[in-house]
């Protein structure tokens, strides 16, 4: 490995490698005015979620690294202490992506990047109309991490109302993770499309597993399979029996007429695939075989 030490590196080459290593990150899709009441709309990814009582969002307008000057959204939450906090879907990723120029202050970014202010019900900035969760927040503080270009400020916002498009919902009020198409930010140009990626993985808690411990040595020491192959075998409750092996090894053979014969190379191989569909059943039946 090559070792760094932030202090002997420019602070534009400690921010790149940040932003390429602790990615993808959620958007802030802040929302601000200032004293005046001129709206602004900014996105930071310097952002997350910390407690639910109370109700937490924080995010990080930092200072320039190139000229050490500071965004219109700090400006105007540290003069009018509310945002909106929006997020970003899929659908909205390219006007967000405008929405981030430094346009001159006072210009409207909710002109620019084509988006609707609605009205908010409690605090004075607006929402974003197009986002599909919108969180109406005072701020409760702002925390200065350091005077130089580069250094962030935590802004910690209390969420006073929140709103979801019925769009995202479930038939039980639950947010769905397909339809709400989230986007994140990684380094360089680089986004994350949420939808495209996720998986799930059962909770221990639900299904005790049997652990990485317990499986077959020539499973364990596998060549072929790798880490995240073992924990989803070592992610089941029990081993098939062998009734259920023999049926399986009856119903793929005419396709794999000498899964009999195979090496275990070839099984882990034939196991890996029905691995990345998510078949850890056939899987497990395919290795024991």
């Amino acid at each position: 490995m090559i070792s760094f030490n932030p202090k002997d590196m420019s602070t534009a080459k400690v921010h790149g490698y940040l932003l390429s290593a602790v990615a993808p990150r959620p958007i802030a899709f802040a929302s601000t005015i200032d004293e005046e009441g001129n709206p602004n709309l900014s996105p930071f990814s310097f952002f997350n979620v910390f407690s639910a009582n109370p109700p937490i969002l924080i995010f990080s307008p930092a200072r320039r690294v190139r000229d050490n000057t500071v965004k219109h959204t700090l400006e105007n939450v540290e003069a009018v202490r509310e945002v909106v906090i929006n997020v970003v879907n899929y659908d909205l990723v390219q006007q967000t992506s405008l929405s981030s120029t430094e346009y001159a202050k006072g210009v409207n970014e909710f002109e620019k990047a084509g988006l609707t202010m609605l009205k908010s019900d409690i605090v004075k900035p607006f929402r974003v109309a197009e986002s599909p969760v919108q969180f109406e927040c005072k701020v409760n503080d702002i925390v200065k991490l350091g005077d130089e270009g580069g250094a962030g400020n935590l802004v910690i916002c209390e969420v006073v109302k929140f709103h979801v498009s019925e769009e995202v919902l479930d038939e039980e009020q639950r947010i769905d993770q397909e339809k709400l198409d989230l986007v994140a930010r990684a380094g360089g140009s680089y986004y994350n499309r949420a939808k495209s990626g996720f998986f799930e993985i059962p909770k221990p808690l639900q299904t005790l597993g049997i652990g990485v411990d317990a499986l077959p040595e020539e499973v364990k020491n596998s060549m072929i399979l790798t880490g995240n192959d073992l924990g989803m075998l070592g992610n089941v409750e029990q081993l098939p029996s062998a009734q259920d092996i023999a049926a399986f090894v009856e119903d793929i053979s005419e396709r794999y007429p000498n899964i009999t014969s195979m090496t275990h190379r070839e099984k882990h191989k034939l196991a890996q695939n029905y691995l990345s569909y998510g078949d850890v059943a056939s899987a497990w039946k395919l290795l024991l075989s």
